[in-house]
């Protein structure tokens, strides 16, 4: 058996970064010249703990990020001003890219206009939860208020 240590997420053999043990072939015939692996020497060994240990850091750093966001957001009270009508029935409507402008300008903060959940654009004034995925796992319900331009 041979030591190889995983370039990609292979199905069937293991994730990026762990040491695995494949028959020689396999590993020279198939999984190096597809750049999936590498042979496993010491300091090959090294190297791949060093990048799974980044890797851990830097997704339990982008998580945390994360988490500051959704609290942040979740403070954030939006106000949009549209013209509108006597009966409050917006002229057009509010869409998820007016809100992500309004969340960048109130709080600095780029949010996807896809990544605002708007079932349909807001089409008359009043109070509305507007919630928003700052990233997998953490969504954050932001107060908008949309008032009538004058």
């Amino acid at each position: 058996m041979a030591e190889a240590i995983l370039l990609q997420d292979v199905e069937g053999l293991g994730l990026r970064g762990d040491a695995i043990d494949v028959a020689p072939g396999y590993l020279r015939n198939y999984l190096v010249p597809r750049k999936l692996a590498q042979g496993a020497s010491a300091g090959a060994l090294e190297e791949a703990r060093r990048r799974v240990e980044q890797a851990r850091a830097a997704e339990t750093a982008a998580v945390e990020k994360a988490a500051e966001t959704t609290e942040l957001l979740s403070k954030t009270v939006l106000t949009i001003n549209h013209r509108a009508g006597e009966d409050g029935k917006l002229f057009g409507s509010v869409t998820s890219q007016e809100i992500a402008e309004a969340i960048e300008a109130a709080r600095g903060v780029k949010i996807q206009k896809k990544k605002i959940i708007l079932p349909e654009p807001i089409r008359e004034t009043g109070t509305f939860m507007v919630e928003v995925e700052v990233a997998k796992g953490h969504v954050a319900s932001i107060k908008t208020i949309v008032a009538e331009a004058h």
